[in-house]
């Protein structure tokens, strides 16, 4: 006869916490676990490295700051009754692990520790971390609870299938997983599929919030052992995820190794590392636990750069962000995110005209700001270019010795393609102009510039270096050009008003420094430009391989030589939020000096 189940109620406390703010965190941490309390849980879940921050880097390596983060671990540990709180944090002990502190009673019960530690992508876990020894178990009464630490069960097998064996019902683990394009969605049909492998039930609790290029989507999940999500927190929102999970007792295939005995291999048995009576809970109704529905692919972006924006302006100090307003389709998703992310009277639109500029793209960029009801900040910049033709002007033998324009210097490398010499530094100039204005402005006011450049032109050099790359934060340094108009098209829709004009959506893309100039002079056409940059950029792919795809080979050897050569100007923009699965500078790092072709 089976056994009858034990209902067990966990808590996943998806929170949004500051590398490096130890006393905050910990604070932030006893809050939150006092809200599980209240909801009655017995189990409570935070994220992993909850009280350090993830990533937080080389700070990792500061034995003060590790010792910092076990005071706190101590003094969260003081403060728990009633519940068994699972929290990740640094532990040094020897070497340094990725560790989850089981806190019951008052005190540190016992310590987990990761034993899968990715170093790939934007992961360099292993720069920072020793493996952990062997899978774990704690019991809660009857129940066997299996421990890990994110990707710890990103593959199948152990860690996660040793705790099963040895009984486990449940699986929990911490998690910090960034975002990129359709990761929640992957994430959680992973571990649908691990619940399903190992026959336990599994509940990730993931961070949230911004983190320099990083964002962190939460999107926490309980999944029963075949597979069903139960509960499902919210995508970029702060939540206490509330699910009762009915367990049963799962006799072990075989005795859990002493501690003594644990193997230093994910693949040892599992060994039982503490046994807790679950506390009665507080309340004898049964949770209805969240089940969150999912954002469309276009609204899971926006949401993504929202909070990515909101956290680097509130965690960095900053009181209000400017925008370079041009009337042009990227400055405009740039102004629309930040009036979203941080409310229009926080943003400050700057609209530089320049003699090329139109008067249909002035007008444009005015709108832009006033339907947002940001501030208009007008500087022309005409005279300004007066004054550089006249200190840059040829000398009397036609020379001009102040420009320097031959090869290989870094005016000849900007990657506009119709431009040459002279004219070219012309154009950049211009750009330049602006960006010095920008930052005089950053400096007099104190105020964060946004850069409003994408990754279509980021990857192909399609910039000034100074120029409109002068800035502190990279909003869409990440987002495809042909991205960027559907990210427009999606927040004028969701508005139900035309904030940015249906022209601007319109119009041949432009930088406007010389008279009917457009990128098309330039580029190929985005969408096959894009198209290239995927299988290049994210995909890894070779030169015969896209061409053997249908793509132009002149089209391809061209794109590749403006990728390639442009690395010197990407080592140089500011950060920028990560929204595709290979982003420049955590993710994709090749070198400067570099003569391998394609």
């Amino acid at each position: 006869m089976a056994e009858a189940a034990t209902t067990l109620r966990i808590a996943l406390a998806q929170v949004n916490v500051t590398v490096g703010d130890v006393e905050g965190n910990a604070r932030l941490i006893a809050d939150w676990i006092g809200m599980a309390r209240q909801r009655g849980a017995q189990l409570v879940i935070f994220p992993e490295q909850a009280v350090a921050g993830y990533p937080a880097e080389d700070l990792w390596l500061k034995p003060h700051f590790l010792d910092a983060a076990r005071r706190a671990i101590d003094e969260i540990a003081a403060g728990v009754a009633g519940l068994v709180a699972v929290i990740g944090f640094p532990e040094r002990d020897g070497a340094t692990y990725n560790s989850a502190a089981v806190l019951a009673d008052g005190e540190v019960q016992t310590v987990y520790r990761k034993i899968l530690l990715p170093n790939y992508s934007v992961f360099d876990e292993r720069r920072y971390f020793e493996p952990g020894d062997a899978p774990a178990l704690i019991e809660l009464g009857e129940i066997r609870v299996g421990l890990t630490i994110c990707e710890d069960i990103w593959y199948p097998g152990p860690p996660a299938s040793a705790e099963a064996l040895a009984g486990a019902s449940l699986i929990v683990n911490p998690s910090a997983s960034p975002y990129h394009r359709g990761k929640g969605s992957y994430r959680e049909r992973m571990i649908q599929g691990r619940a399903r492998e190992t026959g336990a039930a599994m509940a990730m609790c993931n961070l949230v919030g911004g983190q320099d290029e990083l964002v962190f989507d939460g999107h926490s999940v309980v999944v029963s052992d075949r597979g069903e999500t139960l509960a499902r927190g919210k995508q970029f929102e702060q939540e206490l995820v509330v699910c009762d999970l009915d367990l049963e007792s799962r006799p072990p295939a075989g005795p859990p190794r002493p501690d003594e005995d644990a193997g230093p291999s994910a693949g040892a048995p599992a060994r039982l590392l503490a046994r807790f009576e679950p506390a009665g809970r507080e309340r004898n109704d049964r949770s209805e636990p969240p089940l969150a529905e999912l954002l469309e692919a276009d609204a899971e972006v926006y949401e993504a750069l929202k909070l990515g924006l909101a956290d680097y302006v509130r965690k960095n100090g900053f009181e209000r962000v400017l925008v370079a307003v041009s009337g042009g389709i990227d400055s405009a998703l740039v102004a629309l995110v930040a009036a979203d992310a941080l409310g229009a009277p926080r943003v400050g639109g700057v609209v530089m005209p320049s003699p090329h500029s139109s008067a249909e793209t002035q007008a444009d960029a005015r709108a832009i700001v006033a339907n947002l009801g940001a501030e208009l900040i007008e500087i022309p910049i005409e005279a300004a270019m007066r004054a550089y033709e006249d200190l840059l002007a040829p000398s009397s033998d036609g020379a001009a010795p102040h420009l320097g324009l031959g090869p290989g210097t870094e005016a000849a490398q900007e990657v506009q393609a119709g431009g040459a010499g002279a004219e070219l530094a012309a154009e950049n100039i211009q750009a330049r102009i602006r960006g010095n204005l920008m930052m005089a402005l950053s400096n007099r006011y104190g105020w964060l510039v946004l850069t409003t450049g994408n990754k279509s032109e980021m990857s192909v050099g399609y910039a000034t270096l100074y120029g409109d790359m002068a800035g502190g934060f990279a909003v869409i340094k990440d987002v495809p050009k042909t991205l960027v108009y559907r990210l427009v098209r999606y927040r004028n829709a969701l508005s139900g008003d035309a904030i940015v004009p249906e022209s601007v959506l319109e119009r041949p893309p432009s930088a406007e420094l010389r008279p009917g100039q457009l990128d098309q002079d330039s580029l190929p056409p985005y969408e096959v430009l894009d198209r290239i940059l995927v299988d290049y950029v994210e995909d890894d792919r070779g030169r015969d391989e896209i061409v053997a795809e249908g793509v132009p080979a002149e089209v391809v050897d061209e794109v590749i030589a403006m990728v390639d050569r442009s690395e010197y100007k990407r080592r140089q923009a500011p950060p920028g939020i990560r929204i595709t699965p290979k982003a420049f500078g955590r993710d994709r790092r090749l070198p400067i000096t570099n003569r391998f072709r394609g």
